[in-house]
């Protein structure tokens, strides 16, 4: 619980750091500085996650030897 609601809210305050920023900075309407700041915010947090990876999930993306019945495969394992 506590995770998710770190999450959220460094998602907000990087909200309105990028509407104050964005806003000032180029001269903006309120409504351009808005769209401006929303799309910023999930283009930062997409980047940040693509970059320093999902999380706590360390494992994901390994390949692993699954054994199924006498054969064993190798799979790619992203979403454990």
């Amino acid at each position: 619980m506590w995770s998710t609601l770190k999450s959220c809210s460094l998602a907000v305050c990087l909200f309105v750091f990028l509407f104050v920023v964005v806003g000032a900075g180029l001269h903006l309407k309120p409504t351009g500085a808005f769209l401006a700041a929303l799309s910023g915010s999930f283009l930062v947090v997409h980047g940040v996650n693509r970059w320093g990876g999902a999380g706590a999930n360390l494992q994901a993306g390994q390949r692993r030897e699954v054994e199924a019945g006498p054969r064993t495969y190798r799979k790619y394992c992203r979403d454990q």
